[in-house]
C-alpha cells in the first residue's frame, strides 16, 4: 500500500473532557484501556452490575463520587444514564492510515466505512455497533456537519466505540483520494444507482459511503464513488433509515467474504 502519510488529519478534541453513561457502556470502557477521570454513580445504587462497576473501578484506583440522581439527571446528556456516569479524556480520534494498518495487521483486506454528514447521534451510535460487530476495520466521519462521538453515541454504540477505530477528518473527498491511491474501491450508497448492492463484488478492499439523513451523499462525493449501490424498495417510503442501510451493505460484505 501507499505508505504516504495521509495529509487529511483527524481533527483535535475541542474539549477537555466527555463522559460515557449507562451501566454497560461504563463497564465496557473500564474493561478497555480507556483513561477514566472519574465515575458519578447515583446514591443508594448498590445493587446488580453497579457493583461489578465499583468493584472494577476501585481495583483501578479509579475516583468514584456518589451523588443524588438529580445531580445526574443534570449531568446526563442521553437522559439515560441508569444511575452512572464515567468522566473520561475526549475521545481519542485515530488516523486514516492507522484504520489502513489495522487492516494489514489483521492480514485483511479494508473494509472502512465512510459516514458523510451523518448529524443524528443515534444513527451514529448504531452504525458503529454495527460495524464492530461486522468486522469493519475502521469509520471515518466529517469534522463539519456531522455529529462526532459523545456520550450519547457511546451508550447507542453500546461499548462498540471502544473497541472501533474511528477517524474525524477535515475533508471526506480528500481521503477518498487518499484511499483511492492505496487500491481501495469506493462504493456509495444511493437509491437512483443502476446496480443492487448484491450485484457487486465487495470481496476485495472497499470503502462504503453512507450519505446523510435526508440528502444522501453530497454531489462531489457523488461523484468521486468509483461505483454506486442501491438497496431494493417494494413498499411507498422510498428511503431507509442511515442505519439500516449502512447494515445491510455491511452485512452484504460479511457474507461475500465468508
Amino acid at each position: 500500500m501507499n505508505s504516504e502519510k495521509l495529509k487529511v488529519k483527524s481533527t483535535d478534541n475541542q474539549s477537555l473532557s466527555d463522559q460515557v453513561e449507562g451501566r454497560n457502556s461504563v463497564l465496557e470502557l473500564l474493561e478497555s484501556n480507556r483513561d477514566i477521570n472519574k465515575i458519578f454513580v447515583a446514591k443508594g445504587e448498590k445493587h446488580g452490575s453497579i457493583n461489578k462497576i465499583l468493584s472494577i473501578a476501585k481495583e483501578k484506583r479509579i475516583v468514584i463520587v456518589e451523588a443524588d440522581r438529580q445531580k445526574l439527571n443534570q449531568m446526563s446528556e442521553s437522559n439515560n444514564h441508569q444511575g452512572v456516569i464515567a468522566i473520561v479524556p475526549p475521545y481519542d480520534y485515530c488516523e486514516v492510515e492507522d484504520i489502513l494498518d489495522y487492516a494489514n495487521s489483521k492480514n485483511e483486506h479494508p473494509f472502512i466505512l465512510i459516514l458523510d454528514g451523518i448529524e443524528d447521534p443515534h444513527n451514529l451510535g448504531s452504525i458503529i455497533r454495527t460495524a464492530e460487530t461486522a468486522g469493519v476495520h475502521g469509520i471515518i466521519i466529517p469534522k463539519r456537519r456531522a455529529c462526532g462521538v459523545n456520550s450519547t453515541v457511546t451508550k447507542v454504540a453500546a461499548g462498540a466505540v471502544e473497541h472501533m477505530k474511528i477517524a474525524r477528518v477535515n475533508n471526506i473527498n480528500d481521503t477518498i483520494k487518499y484511499l483511492k491511491e492505496n487500491d481501495i474501491w469506493i462504493c456509495g450508497t444511493d437509491m437512483d444507482a443502476k446496480r443492487y448492492y448484491y450485484e457487486e463484488d465487495f470481496k476485495g478492499a472497499i470503502a462504503i459511503i453512507i450519505g446523510s439523513e435526508g440528502f444522501g451523499m453530497s454531489r462531489l462525493v457523488k461523484e468521486n464513488c468509483d461505483f454506486l449501490v442501491k438497496i431494493p424498495m417494494k413498499g411507498k417510503i422510498t428511503s431507509l433509515n442511515a442505519s439500516v442501510s449502512a447494515g445491510i451493505v455491511m452485512y452484504e460484505v460479511v457474507e461475500q467474504r465468508g
